[in-house]
């Protein structure tokens, strides 16, 4: 707890510049190494900058409450009022001209209403099964039915078949698997399937708010990972980056190719990117990495009336829950703002590097 207050007050000292040269140049350094405190420090310069927004439009009012005081509104009310046989004549004389500019005011009040409407992109997301209803109104989630066994005959549920489906990628060698909420949600239970098997998983965080879950894999037969090929994206993509997808929409895995189309989702939800990729139900969950292979974002949503609108949370999310997790516990975890070994590779071969660290996630439920 000491440490904690310790370090909110370097924070702010850094924030306010109240640090020597030298001790700026430590905690930069430090900061740099240490995504939580990067992200402590992000965290804090908007706790700060709401304040000093706060404290001027406080200021404001009580300037313009001063001002109010000092004015006598009975006295000039009575000094500016028309007298009604002005009001009355005024009409009169021009009631033609009210009239027409009334109308013109309508009309352009339509066309403004009409502008916005079209401004607004049509389609919604359509949630797609009951588990799915208290996600965002707007959300069309990619989870598709699996009618397929378990490939696993050692498996708990040989005689169950899995109600959905979707993907995860491994965020540790040591079976910790990232996925969006809405896939796992309700379920009773959850395996995850790649090229070397099929495990039982149980969910270990939960963020419905940003659509984020991990699992952890706890079936013994799960051999650890080796040191995971790819990076999580510090900074956010610009419109016109190219980026790929890898996902399960069936019972093999699929690339999806294509570029940013929007930094913001659907109606300016700045929770996730809008991407140029054709996906389908399955492919929730499924990481979205650039070129470099830096992880950008998570698949989780499709805009139902427009082909390839497709939308990924963005990558700080993943970061915030990844610090949920007990760092002790996360064998080779993913790196955050570092080299990816994917960087500079040919994209068959990024995906070769990198498609046993892609699951299959499949959700059980009992009813």
């Amino acid at each position: 707890m000491r440490n904690e207050i310790e370090l909110e007050a370097i924070i702010e000292d850094y924030l306010k510049g109240k640090l020597t040269a030298e001790e700026r140049v430590a905690f930069e350094q430090l900061r740099s190494n240490d995504p939580v405190v990067d992200h402590k420090v992000v965290a804090h310069k908007v706790f700060l900058d709401s304040m000093a927004q706060y404290a001027h439009v406080v200021k404001l009012k009580e300037q313009m409450d001063a001002v109010h005081s000092q004015i006598d509104v009975a006295a000039l009310a009575e000094n500016l009022r028309p007298h009604p046989s002005k009001l009355v004549k005024l009409w009169r004389n021009n009631r033609s001209a009210v009239a027409i500019a009334a109308s013109f005011i309508l009309l352009a009040m339509v066309s403004l209403y009409s502008i916005q409407s079209n401004n607004k992109q049509a389609g919604t997301f359509e949630a797609m099964s009951k588990d799915m209803a208290r996600l965002r109104s707007t959300q069309n989630t990619l989870i598709r039915d699996i009618k397929t066994r378990e490939a696993n005959n050692n498996s708990n549920n040989n005689n169950n078949n899995a109600r959905f489906g979707g993907t995860g990628f491994a965020i540790s060698g040591n079976g910790y698997i990232v996925t969006n909420y809405h896939v796992v949600r309700g379920a009773d239970s959850v395996y995850v399937q790649n090229s070397n098997g099929s495990y039982k998983a149980k969910s270990f965080y939960s963020d419905p708010v940003n659509d984020i879950a991990i699992l952890k894999i706890s079936d013994k037969r799960f051999e650890s990972l080796p040191t995971l090929p790819y990076t999580i994206k510090r900074g956010t993509s610009g419109i016109g980056e190219s980026v790929f997808t890898l996902g399960f929409p069936k019972d093999d895995i699929v690339l999806g190719d294509g570029y940013v189309s929007s930094r913001n989702g659907i109606n300016g939800d700045t929770l996730a990117y809008q991407v140029a990729i054709p996906v389908n139900p399955g492919n929730s969950g499924g990481p979205l990495l650039d070129n470099s292979g830096n992880v950008v974002g998570i698949i989780n949503g499709k805009e139902n009336k427009t082909d390839g609108a497709t939308f990924a949370v963005k990558s700080k999310y993943i970061m915030e829950a990844l610090n949920a997790v007990p760092q002790d516990s996360l064998s080779r975890k993913v790196s955050y703002g570092k080299k990816s070994s994917l960087r500079g590779l040919k994209r068959n071969k990024q995906v070769q590097k990198m498609q046993d660290y892609v699951f299959m996630i499949k959700v059980y439920n009992n009813n």
